[in-house]
């Protein structure tokens, strides 16, 4: 069916419209997109005036007198023209939700359609820039597997009607069967829990102790010194552009960083965060791809944390909103990571989570041995490490890492598997098994010669890189095969695509597990 075949209906039906009809995006939503053109055009005809104004002078120059009627009818044909191409593009705009697809048609001249299916959603975003915030109006935004290139944006919607279409796609991309009796009938947005908020004064703390200030720091040292010892105070001058793009980044940070709350709910984790222009993301359950949790040195007095995964679709960590779309928490302490680890990996596969991610995070091997066979059988470590069970760089490469090669180490549980790294900026990468997509052995002459290997697990791109680092070689070897028949195996344990599914299935997976331990028991009881 054609667009422009298509029914006719209002962007205010938009969730309970049948499928298959077509629906326009708000007719302001050319102008909040391109208000800088016209405010492009209002600088560069009437700048002189104004700044004639200011100074006290007439409006009009002498000179511009005879010409002003022609520089009028100028402005006016290329505002008029300006204006005409935005009502083009809104009416050649339209969207449908139909099928199990999204789509989305745009342009008068080059026409244009994207399309997604609704149960390859990755994730679901509302944005409100400070112009839509103060008309009411909100962009749509969702993902789907192939990155960021391909996000079908819905801009702009009002901001209720936002809500009831995410709502709506939301719950056809969970399979979600609509009332046969009542077709047309608004799906209700999910009602959520909020698990954790970051207050705005350790958001700021956070930002002063972040590795862009040691940056600053050590740079304002070095000029001290430099002045000194050259007697050249043109050192200080370098710290002038390091200081604002400091200011900068820490503004950017913290306005996107400000009132960040996390909530869960049935369709999947709501974060929501911005101070000026706010957004909220609803990443589906299962979505995400790898996760890694990070402490860089001075956020070690407070005990803080920040989380961060790739999802597909969302791309790499500087596309299309920066990093704060792949922030699963900015800053937050141990139990906001417990509970932000919940929520991304309900079953984390070992009966003691918080040992086992709290050796992760901040924990140290101590002089016991592991097993060789540690990789294979999973048993814990050596009594008296207390290390949670993470096999760790051998003895004999601590050469090639001094201080980091008794925290390189990973472990695998029923569900994930670990890897940590790093003794000053601490690491833990977390990639579920169903996620792992392909792996790799590498090795160097140096690491050849202290036979350790490392691990690389290809992901979606984003900001976590898992790769295993100096592991033993044999141990590397046998991680390799090891973490391949998980990933088979749980990957054939999820068979929908539905991620409603996927949880039903996870939630019945006790129960089915619980019948044979009773016969177990009768049997040696």
């Amino acid at each position: 069916m054609k667009p422009d075949a298509a029914p006719e209906a209002s962007a205010g039906a938009a969730a309970g419209t049948p499928d298959g009809a077509w629906l326009r995006v708000h007719p302001a939503s050319p102008f909040v997109r391109g208000w800088v053109a016209l405010a492009a055009l209002g600088f560069f005809f009437f700048r002189d005036s104004f700044e004639r104004v200011l100074r006290g002078g007439p409006l009009v120059d002498d000179q511009l007198a005879g010409r002003a009627p022609w520089l009028l009818l100028g402005g006016g044909i290329l505002l008029l023209l300006t204006v005409l191409g935005y009502i083009l593009s809104w009416y050649y705009t339209r969207y449908q939700v139909a099928e199990g697809y999204v789509r989305l048609n745009t342009g008068f001249l080059f026409k244009q359609q994207r399309q997604a299916r609704l149960d390859r959603v990755q994730a679901i975003d509302i944005v409100q820039p400070l112009l839509a915030r103060i008309f009411g109006l909100a962009e749509l935004k969702f993902e789907v597997a192939d990155a960021g290139e391909s996000a079908v944006r819905l801009a702009y919607l009002r901001m209720d009607e936002a809500r009831q279409l995410r709502a709506a796609i939301l719950a056809r991309a969970a399979g979600v069967v609509p009332d046969p009796e009542h077709p047309g009938e608004a799906a209700a947005e999910a009602p959520e829990h909020a698990v954790l908020t970051v207050p705005p004064r350790r958001l700021a703390g956070s930002l002063i102790l972040s590795e862009q200030s040691v940056g600053v720091v050590l740079g304002a040292i070095a000029s001290v010194v430099l002045s000194a010892v050259t007697e050249n105070r043109a050192f200080y001058l370098y710290l002038i552009p390091a200081v604002l793009a400091l200011l900068a980044a820490y503004w950017s940070m913290f306005n996107k960083g400000y009132n960040f709350t996390a909530a869960i709910s049935p369709d999947g984790i709501r974060l929501r965060y911005g101070l000026l222009d706010t957004q909220a993301q609803t990443l589906p359950p299962g979505r995400i791809q790898a996760l890694r949790v990070s402490q860089p040195p001075l956020w070690r007095i407070f005990g803080w944390y920040r989380i961060q995964v790739n999802v597909a679709g969302y791309g790499a960590v500087g596309s299309d909103g920066g990093s704060s779309r792949t922030t699963l928490l900015p800053v937050g302490t141990f139990p906001d990571v417990l509970t932000v680890l919940s929520l991304v990996l309900p079953d984390p596969g070992t009966p003691d989570p918080a040992r086992v991610f709290s050796a992760g995070v901040n924990g140290l091997a101590g002089p016991g041995v592991f097993p060789a066979d540690a990789v294979i059988s999973e048993v814990p470590a050596v009594p008296g490490t207390d290390d949670g069970g993470f096999v760790t760089t051998p003895r004999r490469a601590r050469l090639l890492a001094p201080l980091g090669w008794r925290r390189n180490g990973f472990m695998a549980t029923d569900t994930a598997l670990l890897i940590r790294s790093g003794r000053w900026w601490r690491h833990l990468v977390l990639v579920p098994h169903q996620r792992t997509q392909s792996m790799s052995l590498e090795q160097g002459p140096l690491a050849r010669r202290f036979r350790v290997v490392d691990l690389v697990l290809h992901t979606t791109a984003g900001p976590v890189s898992p790769r295993l680092i100096q592991a033993g070689l044999d141990e590397g070897r046998a991680l390799l095969d090891a973490q391949a028949a998980r990933a088979r195996a749980a990957r054939k344990r999820q068979t929908s695509e539905h991620w409603l599914d996927q949880v039903r299935a996870l939630e019945a997976e006790p129960t089915r597990t619980e019948e044979p331990n009773r016969q177990d028991n009768r049997q040696h009881g």
